[in-house]
């Protein structure tokens, strides 16, 4: 994307009249013609200018794509989105993610938000595939954590509790946490995470914290979902800003995440457990080994869910599939 052509639109934002080529021409220090083909440029992004030679040029709508322009203008973190990649399509923003540490230092790249508008190879836990239409935050961070790497589920911990807030926050929606990575609304499934780690022996060297939204997502484009679904715009009946939720939790996580690089590891789980629709419910838990049923009784210091099973035994589970009865 043309960072001059945002200085045009930086300009058209600050007045409510039309403006005229030669003011913004002038303003900017470019040429009449330079201001019509950035014009151009900004209404193939999807941002709604009227142009006459009477009056001029007139900013009459925003876009509502997924711009790093718009999220930034919203954004509130020091490190957390400050560099943003964007797509309107891609296999996965992990993908992209991966690319970018094979090219470059993953330090480098921290903080750093990968975003597309559509992905055609989203994948979600297990490889699942991962439905990602137009509409939704489909967003990847980059991470190259300073923690433990027996306390790196965290993160993902640190991620939901950030996307349950921030849709609390900004829609007054009860978004709760379905333990592993799930976030719900009601019954329906809103978001998801998916936490992939570069790492050997004690060392992380990155992590990529993909993160899924079901934003302005309609249903028909959610019914090839086996599970029950649901989107914002679903939940409160009318498209939402996409940007301002972007924003709200990009700034959840990242002060969820400084927490936990500064060791306050029981703050995040005494904030997931206030969040969890998973606790003090029956589950099914399937892992790669066995299959069992229980009561959920509690979430320990590094994240592993407490199973009391039906024979008594306390079981931890790392990792698997919980289907809640």
């Amino acid at each position: 994307m043309n960072d001059a052509a945002f200085k045009v639109l930086e300009v058209l934002e600050s007045h409510d009249s039309p403006l005229n080529g030669e003011f913004i021409s002038n303003k900017l220090g470019i040429s009449r013609s330079a201001v019509w083909k950035h014009v151009k440029e900004l209404i193939t992004m999807g941002y709604e200018i009227t142009a006459s030679h009477q009056e001029g040029y007139r900013l009459k709508k925003s876009s509502n794509r997924l711009l790093p322009y718009e999220v930034h203008k919203k954004l509130r973190t020091t490190f957390i989105g400050n560099m943003m990649r964007y797509y309107e399509n891609t296999t996965s923003t992990n993908w992209v993610g991966k690319q970018l540490i094979r090219e470059q230092d993953a330090e480098k790249l921290h903080g750093l938000v990968v975003i597309a508008e559509q992905q055609t190879g989203g994948i979600g836990r297990l490889g699942r595939s991962w439905v990602s239409p137009k509409g939704g935050i489909w967003a990847t961070i980059v991470l190259k954590p300073k923690i433990p790497i027996d306390r790196v589920f965290m993160i993902t911990m640190a991620g939901s509790i950030a996307i349950a807030r921030a849709i609390r926050k900004e829609f007054d929606l009860g978004a709760l946490i379905k333990w592993p990575n799930d976030i719900y609304i009601g019954d329906g499934k809103v978001a998801g995470l998916l936490l992939e780690l570069s790492a050997e022996a004690d060392r992380i060297h990155s992590c990529l914290l993909g993160i899924g939204v079901d934003v302005n997502v309609s249903p028909q484009d959610l019914s090839a979902i086996p599970n029950s679904v649901t989107s914002i715009s679903a939940e409160v009946g009318h498209d939402v800003d996409r940007a301002s939720l972007l924003a709200r939790i990009l700034k959840e996580f990242e002060s969820r995440y400084l927490l936990l690089e500064s060791g306050e590891y029981e703050s995040i789980v005494r904030e997931w457990k206030s969040l969890s629709c998973t606790l003090e419910h029956r589950v099914r838990i399937n892992t790669l080994r066995t299959t069992f049923e229980g009561d959920a009784i509690d979430i320990d210091e590094y994240g592993a869910l407490i199973i009391r099973k039906d024979n008594g035994k306390i079981e931890r589970v790392i990792a698997g599939d919980c289907t809640q009865q």
